[in-house]
């Protein structure tokens, strides 16, 4: 199986900030003078650690279903008020184009108002890109059954009010949508597995529900202590203007214990449970560069998910400033009607990754994870922990 390669071109910058030389010939150096000073700027310790980090970096990746991928990421991150004791508050963006002409746009958010009475957390994600599509079920077999292309619409959104000294709870809504849907089977698919049953054609669903959520974690983009636990629910039906009807409930827990001087221990235990109709594009979904890393995204999907991590990181080398690393280990099963949970059928994967001081005086590290499945791996490479 083959997993994206993205490549974050930032990096060679970093070496560059280093001291590595970018150019040989002297008509180059003013193009790296330059580059070092912006790199300097991002990643130098500020003489005001109050002050909002923001950086543009380039990124460049390769999919067999995208060909080439040419993109721009973007991360801001601040205390409300410019008050470090607020808990630190960021917004990722990230837009691509491919050789394909494939395109979209992404915005992430996880905002704290002052004295962290406020925390409003959520995505939004418009893309004209294909996805891999095996099949519903636990069993559905490893070779590439069929491309799914269309326009894929997301607006995911919580806002919630602390109640107790870090309880919050609020309001949640979920809109998402699937247009313009073209299939690519694979002479290979299995009959009935290259054609989802339930929302071939696309669909609109609209969720509403609640949600209670403890976070006591100052720094989201890398936890050295505390403890995360969030239970929600969101109901999609005609009457909230859904095409389908079903009820989605996701629980999520997760603790940080620090160990020693610069040593953090992560387990996360994360349940995503569906009853009703839903179409093949809101099913649970395994896989990605957070959760079970080194499966895609999607490549077990099924009416429930229940997977954990555990994850040793080091930030940084006692004998380093800014690099450190990590090793993590994940197993997880999805079931559903036809196929019920069962122990033996936890899917394992593990992997390790490096670390890298990004911003010294807000704690946050970008990361280079390589996940191993039975399956394959997957390389990740982003700005802030998996979880």
């Amino acid at each position: 199986m083959v997993f994206p390669y993205r490549i974050a071109l930032a990096l060679g910058l970093f070496l560059a900030a280093s001291g590595t030389s970018m150019a040989q010939e002297e008509q180059d150096k003013g193009l790296v003078n330059r580059v070092r000073r912006y790199v300097e700027r991002i990643i130098g310790e500020n003489e005001d650690p109050t002050a909002p980090k923001f950086i543009n970096y380039p990124t460049l990746a390769y999919t067999p279903e995208t060909s080439w991928e040419f993109g721009i990421s973007s991360l801001y991150v601040y205390s409300a008020k410019r008050d470090l004791s607020n808990r630190l508050s960021e917004i990722k963006a990230f837009t691509f184009y491919t050789l394909e002409k494939q395109y979209g746009i992404s915005l992430d958010h996880a905002l704290y108002t002052h004295q962290n009475k406020w925390f409003f957390y959520g995505r939004v994600r418009y893309q004209s890109f294909p996805l891999f599509y095996y099949g519903v079920g636990r069993d559905s077999p490893s070779e590439f059954q069929s491309l799914i292309d269309g326009e894929y619409i997301l607006l995911r959104e919580r806002v919630l009010r602390e109640t107790l000294p870090s309880l919050y709870v609020g309001l949640e809504l979920d809109y998402q949508a699937l247009n313009r849907v073209r299939y690519v089977p694979n002479s290979d698919a299995l009959p009935g597995l290259a054609v989802p049953s339930v929302g071939a054609n696309g669909s609109q669903n609209i969720g509403v529900g609640f949600g209670v959520l403890y976070n006591d974690i100052h720094n989201a983009l890398n936890p050295r202590e505390g403890h995360y636990s969030e239970w929600a629910f969101l109901s999609y039906s005609a009457s909230t203007g859904s095409d389908f009807n079903f009820t989605s409930y996701i629980v999520d827990n997760r603790i940080y214990l620090p160990v020693k001087e610069n040593g953090v221990l992560a387990a996360q235990l994360y349940g995503e449970f569906t009853t009703g109709n839903p179409p093949f594009n809101m099913l649970a979904l395994m896989g990605g560069e957070s959760l079970m890393r080194g499966y895609y995204r999607g490549r077990y999907r099924d009416k429930n998910l229940v997977a954990g991590q555990v994850e040793y990181r080091i930030l940084p080398f006692s004998f380093s400033k800014r690099f450190g690393a990590s090793v993590f280990a994940a197993a997880g099963q999805i079931y559903g009607d036809d196929r019920p949970f069962e122990w033996e059928q936890f899917l394992p994967t593990g992997g390790a990754g490096l670390r890298y001081l990004l911003f010294p005086e807000k704690d946050i590290y970008t990361r280079f994870d390589v996940a191993f499945t039975a399956e394959g791996r997957g390389v990740y490479i982003s700005i802030g922990e998996a979880f």
